[in-house]
This record gives structure tokens, C-alpha cells and sequence, in this order.
């Protein structure tokens, strides 16, 4: 998804430093590692900063929620997790792994493979069955369709929908879409579970049943980025990073 002129961004901000620090020789041991992270948009003879200087790290395991009011870069800084957008300056570090070294198809493989999304919509293809939805980063993956079938079940039976598997998105609950986005999302064992706000489309109570299943994935050894507006689902996570104006405001352990 990145041009030849991104590309030769990339290349131009290797030589870069970030506001005074040195590029880092090594690489971090660290699921996550930002570095000094900006992102620039260019409005006409102005530029707007959405994300400014921001570093932070994230381990395996843990269960992180990044919170910030609309406008705050919450936004922008879960496209840069996930590798849908690149960073204007600073260095991102996913398994050890620069992302400005990598190429289009090293990117494909790391949204296909690394990084499992969640969407406040559920983006599920409408005609399709629960688990021909869980199926699909499976398919993508060329796996062969016995093998993607076993692993489609056992995903959807992960958050409690063994008995829904041949019924379309018309015919489920708000909440039960959402599992089978969840499970969608987990069937290629991950390294990260990445949500944007995992919740908005949900009733209150639709919503903790939700927040409760996050809880269970997160004890059985998943680490769980999840990006919201809402304090009460932040509070959540074990950990929380508050954006405010493009900065990080607060990042503090909560349990």
C-alpha cells in the first residue's frame, strides 16, 4: 500500500535524527518499540502535527489501552501500530523488526500475520457465513481448506460462538458480530490484538460481555492494544496511555 515516493521517505529518514537523538544501533528486545515518533500532515503552507515525539514500549503479554479525547492522535498512532501508515520521522520497531526496512510484501505479512485488527464496524463481509469471515486471513495465507476450516472453528469456539458458524452477520447480535471480528482477528495466533474502539457500535451491556471476553484472551497470554474515547473501557486494561494534542499525557500502570 506504500508508493515509490514513500518508499524514498523511508529512505530519507533513515539518515534522519529524531529531534536531537540518535537513531538506535540495536534493536529493542520489546514486542513494541516507538522512538521518538512524529507524523506530519501538510495543509496547504501549514502543518499540522498529529503525533509529536512519541516513544513508548510495549511487552508481550500486556494489555494496553491508549485513550485521548477526538483530535487527540489516538487515531493516527493505531494506524502506525498496525502498519497502515508510516511515521513522518522516528523509528517503529515491531518483533525486532524496523518498519521503515521493510518491503510492501514484508508489510502485507506483518497486518496478515503479526497484528490481529478489531473495528468498531466489524467489516464482515455480509454474505458470507461466521466462520467463511474467520476463514479469510486464512485464505489470504494460502492455507489449504481443511486445515483454515479446523482453525476457523476452534477461533469461533474461543469466544463462544461454536453454535453460530453458519449464520450470516444479518442473523447475529451486535455483540455476537463483534466475537466473530474478535475471531477473525485471532486465528492467525498473533502478536498483537489491535481494537479501535472495540465498543462504539454496543449497548452498555453488549459492551462489558465484550470487555470481559478482551479479559479472558489477555489471561491466556495475548497482548491486546486497544484504542478508545471511553475512560470506563480504558479502565479495563492494565495499562493505560492518555494522548492529548498529538503527545503522551500519562502512561501509568493500573493493575
Amino acid at each position: 500500500m506504500y508508493d515509490t515516493k514513500s518508499d524514498q521517505m523511508y529512505r530519507f529518514m533513515e539518515n534522519e535524527e529524531s529531534e536531537g537523538q540518535p537513531r538506535s544501533n540495536q534493536a529493542p528486545r520489546t514486542l513494541i518499540s516507538m522512538e521518538n515518533i512524529w507524523k506530519t500532515y501538510q495543509m496547504g503552507v501549514e502543518q499540522l502535527h498529529a503525533l509529536r515525539d512519541v516513544s513508548f514500549q510495549v511487552e508481550k503479554g500486556e494489555y494496553l489501552a491508549i485513550i485521548g479525547p477526538s483530535g487527540s492522535g489516538k487515531s493516527t498512532l493505531m494506524n502506525l501500530i498496525g502498519c497502515l501508515d508510516s511515521p513522518s520521522k522516528g523509528n517503529y520497531w515491531i518483533n525486532g523488526n524496523l518498519v521503515s526496512d521493510m518491503t510492501d510484501d514484508e508489510l502485507a505479512r506483518i497486518r496478515n500475520k503479526e497484528i490481529g485488527f478489531v473495528f468498531q464496524t466489524f467489516n464482515l463481509l455480509a454474505r458470507a457465513t461466521a466462520l467463511h469471515n474467520v476463514e479469510l486471513p486464512l485464505i489470504y495465507a494460502g492455507m489449504r481448506a481443511a486445515e483454515r476450516h479446523e482453525k476457523a472453528m476452534q477461533a469461533l469456539e474461543s469466544v463462544e460462538l461454536g453454535d453460530r458458524v453458519g449464520h450470516k452477520p444479518n442473523e447475529l447480535s451486535g455483540g455476537q458480530r463483534q466475537r466473530v471480528a474478535i475471531a477473525r482477528a485471532l486465528v492467525n495466533h498473533p502478536s498483537i490484538l489491535l481494537a479501535d474502539e472495540p465498543t462504539g457500535a454496543l449497548d452498555t451491556k453488549t459492551s462489558y460481555e465484550i470487555m470481559e471476553l478482551f479479559e479472558k484472551l489477555h489471561q491466556e497470554g495475548n497482548t491486546i492494544i486497544l484504542v478508545t474515547h471511553e475512560h470506563d473501557i480504558a479502565e479495563r486494561a492494565h495499562r493505560i496511555i492518555t494522548i492529548r494534542d498529538g503527545k503522551i499525557e500519562k502512561d501509568e500502570k493500573t493493575k
